[in-house]
């Protein structure tokens, strides 16, 4: 399984595709071998049918490369295909015996001439083969300068190919050719596949070599191995380099490891260029195990038998580390001196591709800061100011999620007006929270003494942190929004687990105060445009709707008024207000006005309007009416809330009123001109009941 990329902190071992089912059981050097060969004796044609035949979900690009393993299975339908292929029952012993010809990993050759001699490399042998497979175990029954005498034996849950035993014997015969001398002589009468507990190979090679050729330069194995090995190092740094982003460049870093050093899993993990946990990726080993060997790892614990570590680091960083594991005890060689080779190429690339973060990081955060003062520029309301603000944040300041949250004064109470980054539910249970000074004592403080606080799950009082658990979040930095004395709600910078940046009251608090002054400000002017806008259409005495808004909504009733819809407006002017005035002073009369508007919206239901259009004239607009005559019980209690005396300077005063009445039903076809029209019936109708005949109100009178 290969592992894949993730976000600053994510940890991931898992992969997709024919690998991750594909159990890791054969290095991809073995399959490499296989397909190099072929197409050396048979084109790519030849590829193109071993892989047809084989039946294997896998490309002859995915085949060869030395990070791929594929299963025992899968090794052996490659084997068997090629001899059909080829038409050779015997090719497997030669892909073996050719191998330094045919591409056998160049680190390999070099490690084996390292160790002096064929014995050496003989009696290693057994604890590296678990680097090439995992189905099968080797041992030394006995060894000297010149002969020895090796088990080989396949697992249990496994059917031996002879196959296998071929390529296997085509191998052992080539380690002398790395010496520059004959390949060696192997007589195998015990196999495996003829009934035998083990296939056991004896085996013997000349102690000097007597070929003509052995000491010319451009034929020494090494010579050409080494030469490989710079090459592959080279083509590893530029692919690595040209890698355009940590999501690519890190299963590169992985999948080119196996170049270096072959073993059945690799493990990296690097520090995040945003801060927080490290960015960790991995082959060949179950996702549960992944956070484990990370932290043993990165703190320099010892990995298991045969694992191989090695720092990350250029001259400018250390960026990690990086892990070749494995079941042997030990390689052929010093792995660790190819693995840090190939890992200073890969500090080199991730220098360079953690400068391009940086950059389009910073490219990220002015776009965001462009587009935050553009989005401000152009919301006109508190909610719409808190909505670009949320929405900004995750990138200027580096966080996993942002909220915006206003002040209620009237009801002392913190509510979210906006969030960003946070789940569905999650962002509910935001929106849900009602969050009051005298429960929650991080609001309190803030209220107090107007200073950001960086918020623990672990650190914080109960309500907050009961509040941070169901929010999914480990760390929030809040900070206090205000104009001058004015507080006028919070923002917060907030990280899941994993996720928080290393120093939080930094530069992540610098940003965030810098956009928090951008937010009070716009939250300021956006508040004195509703102030504005609420006088331009408010009576200022009363606070009720006045004529601009009165009629507006008219229109709009009208307009959304379905065919059997009714829609009526009364009209109603005081009696007497005029004596009122000038017996008890305008004062008086402005208290009136005060008290009439109040019993008007007691009287009537929560969907209605009641507008104040001039002088004492108000107007009730009464939506979805039942029917016309239904006006007539909305008259009746507008005159019923004039049925008690007002009290005027402590004066009772009796006030009464004129109503008029306009109905209209169905579909209005011009709202406009049906509420101009319904103005005036209703204006008129007022004016009719007010000159009935009746008796003269009484004078003001005293409440003695």
């Amino acid at each position: 399984m290969t592992g894949a990329h993730g976000e600053p902190g994510e940890q991931r071992g898992g992969g997709t595709g024919p690998a991750a089912e594909e159990a890791r059981e054969t290095s991809g050097a073995t399959t490499g071998l296989v397909l190099s060969f072929v197409r050396a004796h048979a084109g790519e044609a030849g590829v193109e049918e071993l892989l047809r035949r084989a039946g294997v979900p896998f490309s002859a690009a995915e085949l060869s490369l030395p990070s791929t393993w594929t299963s025992y299975d899968t090794r052996i339908r490659l084997f068997t295909a090629a001899t059909e292929v080829l038409g050779d029952p015997g090719v497997m012993f030669r892909v073996g015996a050719e191998s330094l010809r045919a591409g056998l990993n160049a680190s390999v050759v070099v490690l084996v001439r390292a160790l002096g001699s064929p014995r050496q490399v003989y009696a290693r042998l057994p604890r590296a083969v678990a680097n090439f497979s995992t189905t099968s175990t080797m041992e030394v029954l006995d060894a000297d300068a010149t002969s020895a005498t090796l088990r080989y034996r396949l697992h249990e849950g496994h059917v031996h190919s002879r196959l296998d035993c071929d390529y296997a014997r085509g191998l052992i015969t080539m380690v002398p050719t790395v010496f520059g001398l004959a390949p060696a002589r192997v007589v195998h009468e015990e196999c495996e596949s003829d009934g035998h507990p083990a296939c056991v190979y004896s085996l013997s090679w000349d102690r000097r070599s007597r070929l003509p050729w052995r000491r010319r330069a451009g034929t020494d194995p090494e010579l050409a191995a080494l030469r490989d090995q710079v090459r592959a190092l080279q083509s590893a740094a530029t692919d690595l380099v040209d890698g355009e982003d940590l999501g690519t460049v890190l299963p590169r870093i992985v999948e080119r490891a196996a170049a270096a050093v072959l073993a059945p899993a690799y493990l990296l993990a690097v520090a995040s260029p945003h801060g927080g946990a490290p960015l960790v990726h991995s082959a060949g080993l179950p996702a549960a195990e992944v956070p484990g060997l990370t932290a043993r790892l990165l703190t320099g614990e010892d990995l298991g038998p045969g694992s191989v570590a090695v720092d990350v680091a250029s001259a400018r960083r250390t960026h990690g580390r990086l892990a070749a594991l494995g079941r042997a005890d030990g390689g052929l060689g010093d792995e660790r001196a190819m693995l840090a080779a190939y890992a200073g190429h890969a500090a080199a690339a991730l220098d360079l591709v953690m400068a391009l973060e940086t950059s389009r990081a910073e490219a990220r955060r002015a776009g965001a800061l462009l587009d935050l003062a553009h989005g401000l520029a152009q919301a006109a309301e508190a909610p719409a100011v808190a909505d670009v603000v949320a929405r900004a944040l995750p990138s200027i300041v580096g966080c996993g999620s942002s909220g915006v949250l206003l002040w209620d004064p009237a009801g002392a109470v913190l509510r979210a007006a906006a969030c960003d980054g946070l789940a569905p539910a999650q962002e509910r249970v935001l929106r849900a929270a009602d969050l009051r000074a005298a429960d929650v004592p991080e609001l309190f403080a803030m209220l107090t003494d107007r200073e950001p606080r960086v918020l623990t799950a672990r650190g914080s009082s109960a309500p907050m942190r009961e509040l941070l658990t169901a929010l999914d979040l480990t760390d929030v930095v809040a900070l206090p929004l205000q104009a001058g004395a004015t507080f006028l709600g919070v923002v917060t910078a907030s990280w899941a687990a994993g996720q928080t940046a290393d120093a939080l009251d930094g530069e992540v608090l610098t940003r965030l105060r810098g956009v928090g002054d951008q937010a009070s400000t716009a939250l300021q002017k956006a508040r004195l445009l509703e102030t504005v806008r609420h006088q331009a259409t408010h009576d200022a005495l009363t606070g009720l709707p006045n004529r601009v808004l009165f009629r507006d909504r008219l229109v709009e009733a009208l307009a959304a008024s379905p065919a059997g819809g009714h829609v009526a407006v009364l009209f109603s002017d005081l009696d007497r207000f005029k004596a009122v005035n000038d017996g008890l002073g305008h004062a008086a009369g402005d208290e009136l006005l005060r008290q009439v508007s109040a019993r008007l919206r007691a009287a009537v239901r929560p969907g209605d309007t009641i507008g104040r259009l001039s002088g004492d004239e108000f107007a009730v607009l009464v939506p979805r009416l039942a029917g016309p005559g239904a006006a007539d019980g909305v008259v009746a209690r507008v005159a019923a809330a004039f049925g008690e005396p007002f009290r005027l300077d402590g004066i009772p005063v009796d006030v009464g009123t004129s109503t008029g009445v306009a109905v209209h039903s169905g579909v209005a076809a011009d709202p406009h001109a049906v509420a101009e029209r319904l103005l005036r019936e209703a204006d008129a109708a007022m004016y009719r009941t007010k000159h009935r005949d009746r008796p003269p109100a009484p004078e003001p009178r005293s409440a003695t």
